[in-house]
């Protein structure tokens, strides 16, 4: 993997999002927003000082035109469901690789006994834990710098987590769109290889779906120096050749409306789909996002 800059200093006072770490900011200023409604999917009470003003500034560059919080909401209100099913299944640990600045090991209701692993850059690391000194987590909790664009450390790391653990569920939220498609290969493979690693909770684009938000809403992210390149092509079956079924599928579409917590003018998209020939209603349901669990095979 080829980091997009050396440093993933979130105090970087530049508006610009300069490193993939910037992208937590941007994420943490939704979830603090969602937290402060009465109706809230979820209560993050640690979001809006982590976000700090940087993540404000990354937001309002990034969102002139269209706003992503749906989107963002919604995948962690998902992704919390599917974390905590896989910990009813089994699961006691949690290794959360790019782990950014979620706070789930806080807010969650998690067994006591549950060991919750968060791998990023040492930097990223420094300043969560500054920021949340004084909060106290619901399980163990464990912080690991680690730079995962260094494969073989992150081998020798994997190793080390199997060895001191059972049943393990991996997570990459918001972090495989950042790769190519030769970095994740390298990934599945390598989580494949560690046998008590079980369950795998991820979230995709498809690749129509990508290339639109490049040209249309994302632009920065299609030249800049963080980029987003990865969609896997056919689907969820990509990760079946490293090892992998699909266990949970959720459709962000539909999840965004279950939670109401849709896009906007998502009523008239459905309006005007429901409208027009099948073969345009087709085009438009590969426009699509997918929150889901693996489980190795």
């Amino acid at each position: 993997m080829d980091p997009a800059v050396n440093s993933p200093d979130p105090s970087l006072a530049d508006q610009s999002v300069a490193h993939v770490s910037d992208t937590a900011l941007w994420v943490a200023v939704h979830r603090a927003t969602e937290s402060k409604r009465k109706d809230a999917l979820f209560r993050d009470p640690y979001a809006e000082v982590l976000a700090g003003e940087r993540g404000r500034r990354i937001v309002g560059q990034l969102e002139t035109a269209a706003s992503s919080a749906w989107s963002i909401v919604t995948r962690t209100a998902v992704l919390d469901e599917l974390i905590l099913n896989a910990i009813r299944d089994g699961a006691e640990t949690v290794l959360n690789l790019a782990a950014g600045l979620d706070t789930r090991p806080y807010r969650l209701s998690l067994p006591p006994d549950t060991r919750w692993i968060e791998v990023d850059f040492p930097e990223m690391i420094a300043y969560k834990a500054g920021k949340l000194m004084d909060a106290q987590p619901r399980c163990a909790l464990e912080r690991v710098p680690l730079d995962l664009t260094d494969r073989l450390a992150r081998e020798q790391f994997f190793t080390r987590v199997s060895r001191a653990s059972r049943q393990i569920l991996v997570i990459t939220e918001g972090l495989l769109i950042y790769l190519t498609p030769a970095d994740v290969a390298a990934l599945a493979s390598d989580l494949h290889a560690m046998p008590l690693f079980r369950w795998w909770i991820a979230d995709v684009l498809t690749p129509e779906l990508l290339e639109y938000l490049l040209q249309r809403q994302f632009k920065v992210f299609a030249t800049g120096s963080v980029q987003m390149r990865f969609a896997p092509p056919g689907g969820l079956a990509y990760f079946e050749r490293f090892g992998w079924r699909t266990h949970t599928v959720r459709k962000m579409t539909a999840e965004s409306r279950r939670l109401k917590r849709e896009m906007p003018r998502a009523w008239l998209y459905r309006l005007l789909g429901a409208l027009s020939p099948k073969r345009v209603r087709e085009q438009y349901s590969r426009f699509e996002s997918y929150l889901f669990t693996l489980e190795r095979v």
